[in-house]
């Protein structure tokens, strides 16, 4: 699921003229390094990456996360954080993602 919920993200933001740089997940949340355009408001396009995924993989993964969510048509939690990284080296942004500890 992991897998499809990152060539998902990587589709979608392809779509909003951006780029997912490095990707992972843990077991209750995401890790995602972005570039986005300027044009783009970050909060507008985490809504909808948030939009797609939750519907898609419900639909790709019903029977299993049916046994999770007892048929709630919710995937992911309301907030999320954005933080912009400026002059951080993105060797070393991509290194904390990687080492992210994925599950199994």
């Amino acid at each position: 699921m992991l897998d499809r919920l990152e060539a998902i993200c990587r589709s979608t933001a392809a779509k909003w003229e951006c780029e997912v740089l490095e990707f992972n997940g843990e077991v209750d949340h995401v890790h995602l390094l972005l570039t986005l355009t300027p044009k783009v408001l970050p909060s507008a396009f985490v809504n909808n990456l948030k939009t797609v995924t939750s519907r898609l993989l419900r639909k790709e993964f019903a029977d299993h996360l049916k046994r999770v969510y007892w048929s709630k048509p919710v995937f992911w939690s309301r907030s999320y954080c954005i933080l912009t990284v400026g002059g951080a080296p993105l060797s070393v942004l991509k290194q904390y993602i990687e080492q992210q500890e994925r599950p199994e």
